[in-house]
């Protein structure tokens, strides 16, 4: 039980709060590349790119699961289906960069707001893997789930330290 607090201490929720944001400010600056890249390339280059890398895959073992669901999400790909992902990808990115720059300044006002928007996010991540089963986003959730705890625990002692 002491070592448990002692890991919860204040410090060491701190540096995990840090860490995190950073982790979240990388995935979001990945989902910006990824939104702005996706709503220029075409869907045929998308297709290409994908049987060029599963080619060999394929070649050596045609039941591949990871090969196979790659080119079938490859050649699924419609253009509203594309330009709705970039919109989404860049949207999510930006607006986490920007409640991830508050937090980090450690501006209060932030605080429940990132917890009120992750938690928004957390909602729709858990409505689109019950479709999709991405362990990305499976992560990615588990990732904001986290962040919301380092944030609600900084938020009460940063309110706590200001009184």
């Amino acid at each position: 039980m002491i070592r448990m607090k002692k890991l919860l201490g204040k410090k060491n929720v701190h540096f995990a709060f840090k860490i995190s944001l950073i982790l979240k400010g990388i995935l979001a600056l990945v989902e910006i590349a990824a939104g702005i890249t996706s709503y220029f390339i075409s869907q045929q280059f998308v297709l290409h790119l994908v049987k060029t890398v599963t080619r060999t895959e394929l070649a050596e073992d045609p039941s591949d699961f990871l090969a196979n669901f790659l080119l079938h999400s490859a050649q699924g790909i419609s253009v509203s289906g594309q330009h709705f992902a970039a919109f989404y990808l860049l949207c999510h990115g930006i607006i986490k960069i920007w409640l991830i720059i508050g937090l980090w300044r450690e501006k209060l006002a932030y605080y429940p707001a990132s917890i009120a928007i992750f938690s928004l996010f957390i909602i729709y991540q858990v409505y689109r893997y019950s479709f999709t089963h991405s362990l990305l986003l499976l992560f990615i959730t588990v990732l904001d789930g986290v962040v919301i705890w380092l944030t609600l625990r900084e938020y009460q002692h940063l309110r706590s330290s200001r009184k």
